[in-house]
């Protein structure tokens, strides 16, 4: 639903109870949208720092044991820090 901000300050409390029930709510002032109201939730969502793998893992499955994450930084470290080797496309004639 759009808003005009005269109408969505006058009635903050439906704009708020609009969110929760149909999601997101534009305000618009002189009908260019200027705002989004959203839920804390999804702005969370939205705003979360970026995690790495491992620790996207580590928070999906509660947690590792000190072996596998003993086992997983050896792998990191063993990982090729190299540049692919070069290849002359010119020679495939």
């Amino acid at each position: 639903m759009r808003w005009q901000v005269q109408e969505a300050k006058q009635r903050f409390s439906e704009v708020l109870r609009a969110v929760e029930a149909e999601g997101p709510q534009t305000i618009t002032r002189h009908g260019d949208e200027v705002a989004v109201v959203i839920d804390v939730a999804e702005y969370r969502r939205l705003v979360r720092p970026d995690i790495s793998f491992v620790d996207r893992l580590l928070v999906t499955f509660g947690g590792l044991d000190d072996e596998t994450a003993d086992v997983i930084d050896e792998v990191e470290a063993e990982r090729a820090r190299s540049q692919p080797r070069e290849f002359d496309f010119t020679e495939l004639s």
